[in-house]
């Protein structure tokens, strides 16, 4: 955990400006980053490209998947560390079978998951059935028990009585793919 603009100030008897000023100029300079704006603890350390491995991807534009539209290039950049949130805590797992395909979550991709015990109805989310078995499937509960739906028309949901309980060991919040 990093510590407060207020805290760094104290450490080394100067004032918060002084050291809001040398804070913007390393973030500059991509020495640290913020990890989301208002976090009072939420400066990063950016490591060496070779230790950390690019992480930095170009968006060259937009590309149509309907009708074509003109080619412009609007470059900007895409930081991948950006699309994980700083702020919650969150992991990955490989997905195995095709139960999710109509969400399109297809064997072999990695979803990424907010750690979390609880889930809203039709969230998909990581769950530990009454018999220790794991699965990813949409979470759906009532007065009668718990619908676990796979999103896949060929499968059928797994039902869990009432006064039985699912484990939820997370929501998912984003697939990558790999070709």
């Amino acid at each position: 955990m990093s510590p407060t603009l207020d805290e760094i100030a104290q450490e080394f008897g100067v004032n918060k400006v002084t050291i809001f000023g040398h804070v913007a100029e390393l973030e500059r300079k991509g020495v640290i980053r913020r990890a989301a704006p208002g976090v009072s603890r939420g400066l990063q350390l950016v490591g060496s490209e070779s230790a950390r491995g690019a992480t930095e991807l170009t968006i060259l534009g937009r590309i149509a998947a309907g009708a074509p539209i003109e080619t412009i290039e609007a470059p900007e950049a895409l930081d991948l560390a950006d699309l994980l949130p700083a702020d919650r805590d969150v992991y990955a797992l490989r997905v195995s079978g095709d139960s999710m395909i109509e969400d399109a979550i297809r064997e072999g991709d990695i979803v990424v998951v907010e750690r979390r015990q609880t889930a809203g109805n039709g969230q998909t989310v990581v769950a530990v059935l009454p018999d220790g078995n794991a699965t990813l499937k949409r979470f759906y509960k009532n007065d009668q028990g718990i619908r676990l739906q796979p999103a896949n028309s060929t499968m059928e949901p797994i039902l869990i009585p009432a006064g039985n309980e699912v484990e939820i060991r997370g929501v998912v919040i984003g697939v990558v793919r790999q070709y």
